[in-house]
């Protein structure tokens, strides 16, 4: 046990010696080898302090105002502000640099040229404008005008909302006897904002052939409120076997004016429309069986049509006798 402690302490001082005799000698004073890094080269970069501030130092101020007429005031709410640069893109529209909505506004821009556009609703006006070092202020003078429109009955009886539109056309035609349209599907009672100028106006109370047309003139500055009177009725039909009685179901309708003209088709127990005032005739088909009445529309009068289910009436215009009429 001894001898073999022995003999491996004896091994490990023979293995040290050598080490110690082969390494180099190195000086204590030496100095410590020197690093080389290759690093890419720095294109440049800002400086991080300047005379001002990085998001404004090459910017001018302009405050954009408008105004409904020269002597207005400048409106405070509504408006909405569209910058553009005044050159073309590649894909032909000019680019858009800064937008903004409200009332009076201020862009911070590039000193420079540009084209902004100021909408107060379907009213606007478009101008050019430079932007210096020095802070600017621009007024848009928009020359518009409120239009507000609604319809009656003859007699003055007020039309449910829900069954009341207008469209807003250009006064002027094209070639083709056309008018550009402006705004559909205006609801009555609906202010809407336009540049002062004469418009064509069609009011349509239901879906079929109640519709008005008129020309109407906005003023700038001006609130113009305009009512137009249709001369029509609300008609329901039904197809009954004795007066007063039930309506039958499963039928077809057909709709036609004095002069033989289709105006309307419907399926089901009742039709129910809106029809200027004037002749029409109206034919019931109900199990391969056609029934007709001639009826006349008057303005204002809401009415109910019966059709009578008579096996003695022969379905020819000539023989057709008048409709019922129940208010």
């Amino acid at each position: 046990m001894r001898q073999g402690i022995s003999a491996l302490f004896t091994r490990l001082c023979l293995l040290a010696a050598l080490t110690s005799a082969t390494a180099p000698a190195v000086a204590q004073d030496a100095p410590a080898p020197e690093l080389k890094l290759s690093l890419p080269g720095l294109s440049g970069y800002a400086p991080t302090q300047g005379e001002t501030p990085l998001a404004t130092g090459a910017s001018g101020e302009v405050t954009l105002e408008a105004k409904l007429t020269e002597d207005a005031p400048e409106l405070s709410r509504g408006l909405v502000w569209r910058v553009f640069k005044p050159e073309p893109a590649a894909d032909g529209k000019l680019p858009l640099v800064a937008q903004g909505q409200g009332g009076t506004s201020a862009f911070s821009l590039e000193p420079g040229s540009y084209l902004v556009h100021a909408a107060f609703g379907r009213a606007g006006a478009t101008k050019r404008i430079t932007v210096g070092a020095t802070p600017s202020r621009e007024t848009f003078v928009l020359d518009a005008g409120g239009l507000k429109l609604d319809a009656i009955l003859s007699g003055g009886v007020r039309i449910p909302p829900a069954k009341l539109r207008f469209s807003i056309y250009e006064a002027a035609e094209d070639p083709d006897g056309d008018r550009a349209l402006i705004i559909p599907n205006v609801s009555p009672n609906t202010v809407v904002r336009l540049n002062a100028g004469t418009y064509h106006v069609v009011s349509t109370y239901g879906a079929v052939n109640a519709v008005i047309r008129s020309d109407i003139r906005v003023e700038a500055g001006k609130l113009t409120e305009a009512t137009v009177e249709h001369r029509a009725a609300q008609l329901t039909m039904k197809l009954v076997r004795d007066a007063g009685g039930e309506a039958i179901a499963d039928t077809s309708w057909s709709v036609l004016t004095g002069s033989g003209d289709p105006v309307r088709e419907n399926v089901g127990a009742f039709a129910s429309m809106v029809l200027a005032e004037g002749d029409y005739t109206v034919i019931a088909k109900n199990r391969e069986r056609i029934y007709q009445r001639d009826f006349t529309v008057v303005a204002g009068r809401n009415q109910d049509v019966e059709v009578i289910a008579a096996e003695d009436l022969v379905p020819t215009r000539d023989s057709a006798s008048k409709a019922q009429i129940v208010d």
